[in-house]
């Protein structure tokens, strides 16, 4: 059985509605989903707010490459369009295999050009880190250690005063 951490990420349309759909998309796959984030877009300001999401999730049968078909096929769902010219612009669903661990809870570690494990940025961003605190306290980014500890060392991820939480939004399924 594969474990993966999937980061969601909404900022066109209805926000909410595309990670309930993404949620619903991943089916009995869904261990756990943390709380919702809005937070300002990243790498391009010239765009709507997000609403951000980690869902953990589980399948003895996929690979780090189904949990990217997966990914492609819930951003499809939502009417995701990629606009090659502007990597960082506005989606009506974004979701990025931030992690993927093997049968015996090891990494798995991948780098070519549709897949790289872990996500290359994650350790980048809060608005995956601290989601993904929600449901694992104890979470550790591999290669990069204790989400805890990234979110207070590094600059950029630590800026947690972006970051703000939408308690009235509910994803569990």
């Amino acid at each position: 059985m594969t474990r993966a951490v999937l980061s969601l990420g909404s900022n066109l349309g209805d926000r909410e509605a595309h990670l309930r759909g993404a949620v619903a998309g991943l089916g009995e796959a869904v261990l756990m989903v943390s709380g919702v984030y809005e937070t300002p877009p990243w790498g391009d300001p010239d765009q709507p707010h997000y609403l951000n999401a980690v869902v953990l999730a589980a399948d003895p049968a996929a690979g780090p490459r189904d949990w990217l078909a997966t990914a492609r096929r819930l951003e499809r769902a939502a009417g995701r369009v990629r606009d090659p010219e502007r990597r960082f612009g506005p989606r009506t669903l974004d979701v990025d295999v931030v992690a993927v661990w093997d049968d015996d809870g090891q990494p798995v570690t991948a780098g070519d050009p549709e897949l790289t494990l872990p996500h290359p940025r994650a350790h980048l961003r809060a608005f995956v880190l601290r989601p993904w605190l929600d449901i694992q306290p104890y979470g550790q980014l591999p290669g990069h250690g204790w989400l805890n500890d990234l979110l207070r060392v590094d600059p950029v991820a630590g800026d947690l005063a972006d970051l703000r939480p939408r308690v009235d939004i509910h994803l569990e399924s």
